[in-house]
């Protein structure tokens, strides 16, 4: 797929999960669950306001590991719905659309695994919306480099100084924001709703106001950056290491 400009009046479903954890072997989202989901819709090139995010309570407990990453816990869960009870909410409100994820493979399996466990006769994601992958945009347009979230974020300038743990809405907003400048330049921020008569080009996308005091930074200890290094040899045995990307 080209990097190139969308029809104008396509509907676009920017979307990202978290889950309980990841398998190290075998399909990486067998025995695990998604446990949030955050989606963000676009028309005509801009952000309509219109959002779909839930936590979820998984049947099982949550890697430690994936709560280092999303800061999602056990407790949080306890009380939301299942995924079984917003499946359809979720299912109206891509369907049709064209679902842009990073490196999707990994949300759409988790998706199609959630499905599966409700029945062998839903469909799959990609025959209720087109899938695609900004992972894979992103390797195209800068091959060779790195093109993670915050890499991208930081080739495009747009700032994501508040993204201090990974979570599905604001992943979801920021890939928005990566999304436009990958498909045209165009880097507006405002809601359809706005005046036509505004300008749509913006080079410096800044969500943060200056009366805003600074996010409190804690450094990880000499321990914790190794025992990480560790984990993300393990994970880079068997698929791509998205951190090192």
């Amino acid at each position: 797929m080209k990097a190139t400009m969308k029809a104008t009046n396509q509907r676009i479903i920017v979307f990202d999960t978290e889950t309980t954890g990841m398998n190290m072997s075998g399909p990486h989202y067998e025995g695990h669950r998604i446990i949030e989901i955050g989606a963000v819709e676009i028309i005509n090139r801009k952000l309509t306001g219109n959002t779909f995010h839930v936590y979820i309570k998984p049947d099982r407990p949550i890697d430690p590991e994936a709560i280092d990453v999303h800061g999602i816990t056990d407790e949080f869960l306890v009380g939301k719905p299942s995924y079984a009870e917003i499946h359809q909410e979720f299912i109206d409100f891509i369907d049709g659309a064209e679902l842009v994820a990073h490196n999707a493979s990994f949300d759409i399996g988790f998706m199609d695994y959630e499905f599966q466990l409700m029945g062998s006769d839903l469909k799959k994601t990609e025959d209720i919306c087109k899938v695609t992958d900004t992972l894979e945009m992103a390797k195209r347009l800068f091959p060779g480099k790195r093109n993670n979230l915050d890499i991208l974020c930081s080739r495009y300038g747009i700032d994501n100084s508040h993204r201090t743990l990974h979570g599905a809405l604001l992943d979801a907003e920021i890939l928005a924001d990566v999304y436009l400048m990958m498909t045209g330049g165009q880097t507006s921020l405002k809601l359809s709703s706005d005046s036509e008569g505004d300008s749509d080009t913006e080079f410096a996308i800044k969500r943060l106001t200056g009366e805003r005091k600074g996010l409190k930074v804690i450094l990880a200890a000499a321990d914790e950056l190794t025992a990480h290094e560790e984990r993300l040899d393990l994970i880079g045995k068997k698929a791509d290491v998205l951190w090192r990307l």
